[in-house]
C-alpha cells in the first residue's frame, strides 16, 4: 500500500510539475523558502496589528490607513524589482551567467534610486498628502497617521535594497538566500516591535523606530552577503554604481507597465480606503482586521505566484512555451486547492484568531461575513486573477496584464465599491463584495489571454547580441 502511494505520488509530480526546463525537485526547492517567507510576513502583519491594537482603535485605524499608502508607494520599486527578477530568470534559463550578473547589478541600483526619490518626496510633502487623502479622519487618527507616514517613508531605501537583492536571488532560483535576508529583516522587526510597542508602550512611534532599524540593518547585511558570501551572482558592490542603460531598458520594459499597474491598482485601493474613512473609525478597524485575516488564506497561493515568475521566466529563457503552459496550469489548480484547504482550517478558528485584535463586539459579525464571503469566492477567482498575470508577465507580456489590471480595478472595484458601499449603503461589506467581483472580471480576461498565443511571443532577451 505504501509503495503504491509512493509510485502514484512520483507519477503525479513527474506528470504535472516536471518538464524539460525544470523538474519538481527544483520547483519544491524554490517554493518552500518562499512559502516560509510569505507565512512569516503574514503572521508578522497579524502580530503587528494585534500589538498596536493595545493602543486603541484610533491607532489600528491609522496604521491600516498609512499601510495602504505605503503599499501604494512601495509597489513602484517592488514592481521594478520584479522586472529585474524576470530579466534575471530569463538570462538564467538561457545559460548566460555573465548577463545574469549585469542584470542583478542594474536591478539593485535602479530600485534603490527609485526608493530614494519616493522617500524624499514623502518626507517633504507628508502634510498635504495626509490632508488630501485622509482629511476626514478624526484628530487622534490623523496624529498617529502623521507619525507613521514619516517614519515609514524614511525606511523605504533600506527595504528597497533588501527587496531588490531578494528579487535577484529569486530570479536565479536561490530562494534560500532571499528567505534568510527576509527573515533577518522581519524577525528583527518583530523583536523590536515587542520591545518598543509592548514593553516601552511607545505605540505608533515605536513601530516606526522598529521598522527603520530592522530594514536598514537587513540592507547592510544584504550588501555584505553580496560582497563577501554570495557564490552565485558574482556581483561586486561597485557594479551597482555603473548604469548599464541597455540592461535598464530591459528591466523597465517589464517594470514600468507593472509599476503603472501597481500604482493604479493600489491607488484604487487607497481611494477605496477613503470611502471607508468616511464610514467611520469602526469601519476602518473592520477593514484593517479583515484584510489581515484574509491574508492568512493567501499564504501558499502568493508563494506559488512568486515561484511562477522564476519558473516561467526560466522556461521562456529556453523558449519552452509548452513547459510554461504546463507549469502555469498546474500552479493554478494547486493554488485553488490550497485556498480551499486554508479556508477549511481558518474559518473554524475565526473567533480565537479575531480575538487577538481585541475588536469591539459591534464589528465582529461584519468581519466574519467579509472573511466567509472572501474565503468562498477566492477559491476559483484568486488564482486566475493574481497568479495568472505573474506567468504572463514572466513571459514578457507586461503591457497587457498592466492595462487589464488598471481598467478592471477602476471600472469595477472602485466604482462598484462606491455604489455598493456608499450609495446603496451596504457599508464595508459592499466594498469587499465589489473587490470579489473585480477578481472575476480580470481573472476571466487573463484566462482568455493565456489560452491564446500572443502572451509568449515577446522577445525580452537576445542572448546572441547581449554579449
Amino acid at each position: 500500500m505504501q509503495l503504491n502511494f509512493r509510485v502514484r505520488k512520483q507519477f503525479f509530480l513527474e506528470k504535472y510539475f516536471s518538464g524539460e526546463s525544470i523538474d519538481y525537485r527544483q520547483i519544491i526547492a524554490l517554493f518552500i523558502p518562499i512559502l516560509i517567507d510569505q507565512a512569516f510576513l503574514v503572521c508578522l502583519n497579524l502580530l503587528n496589528i494585534a500589538m498596536i491594537s493595545s493602543s486603541g482603535v484610533a491607532a489600528v485605524s491609522a496604521v491600516s490607513m498609512i499601510d495602504t499608502l505605503n503599499i501604494f508607494l512601495i509597489s513602484v520599486f517592488v514592481a521594478v524589482s520584479t522586472g529585474g527578477t524576470v530579466v534575471i530568470a530569463q538570462y538564467k534559463g538561457s545559460g548566460n551567467d555573465h548577463m545574469v550578473s549585469k542584470a542583478a547589478a542594474s536591478s539593485i541600483s535602479l530600485v534603490s534610486m527609485l526608493a530614494c526619490c519616493i522617500s524624499l518626496f514623502m518626507v517633504v510633502f507628508y502634510s498635504p498628502t495626509l490632508n488630501l487623502l485622509f482629511g476626514t479622519a478624526t484628530s487622534d487618527v490623523f496624529a498617529h497617521a502623521k507619525t507613521y507616514l514619516i517614519g515609514s517613508s524614511i525606511s523605504y531605501i533600506g527595504f528597497a535594497i533588501v527587496e531588490s537583492i531578494c528579487g535577484a536571488m529569486r530570479g536565479i532560483g536561490n530562494t534560500r538566500a532571499s528567505l534568510t535576508l527576509s527573515l533577518i529583516m522581519n524577525l528583527s522587526y518583530v523583536v523590536l516591535n515587542i520591545l518598543f510597542v509592548n514593553f516601552l508602550e511607545m505605540g505608533v512611534l515605536g513601530m516606526t523606530i522598529a521598522v527603520n532599524i530592522s530594514r536598514y540593518s537587513a540592507a547592510v547585511f544584504a550588501l555584505i552577503y553580496l560582497a563577501k558570501m554570495d557564490t552565485t551572482l558574482y556581483l561586486r558592490i561597485r557594479d551597482m554604481f555603473v548604469l548599464n542603460f541597455s540592461m535598464l531598458k530591459k528591466i523597465l520594459f517589464i517594470g514600468i507597465p507593472f509599476a503603472a499597474e501597481q500604482m493604479f491598482f493600489n491607488g484604487g485601493k487607497m481611494l477605496t480606503q477613503v470611502f471607508i474613512v468616511s464610514l467611520g473609525t469602526y469601519a476602518m478597524a473592520t477593514n484593517a482586521i479583515g484584510s489581515s485575516l484574509a491574508a492568512l488564506f493567501l499564504v501558499p497561493s502568493i508563494a506559488l505566484s512568486q515561484t511562477t515568475v522564476t519558473v516561467v521566466g526560466q522556461c521562456m529563457g529556453r523558449r519552452n512555451v509548452k513547459d510554461a503552459r504546463k507549469f502555469t496550469t498546474s500552479f493554478l489548480w494547486l493554488s485553488s486547492f490550497s485556498l480551499l484547504l486554508m479556508g477549511l482550517i481558518i474559518i473554524p478558528l475565526f473567533l480565537p484568531i479575531v480575538s487577538l485584535f481585541h475588536p469591539p463586539a459591534e464589528i465582529v459579525n461584519d468581519i466574519f461575513v467579509i472573511i466567509l464571503i472572501t474565503a468562498i469566492v477566492q477559491i476559483p477567482l484568486w488564482p486566475i486573477s493574481f497568479l495568472m498575470p505573474s506567468a504572463l508577465r514572466a513571459a514578457g507580456d507586461s503591457k497587457f496584464t498592466s492595462v487589464t489590471s488598471m481598467l478592471s480595478m477602476w471600472l469595477f472595484r472602485v466604482i462598484l465599491g462606491y455604489i455598493l458601499g456608499i450609495v446603496l449603503q451596504f457599508g464595508i461589506i459592499g466594498v469587499w463584495v465589489a473587490m470579489n467581483c473585480e477578481w472575476g472580471v480580470r481573472g476571466a480576461i487573463f484566462l482568455w489571454r493565456f489560452r491564446g498565443e500572443s502572451w509568449y511571443k515577446h522577445r525580452l532577451i537576445e542572448p546572441a547580441s547581449d554579449d
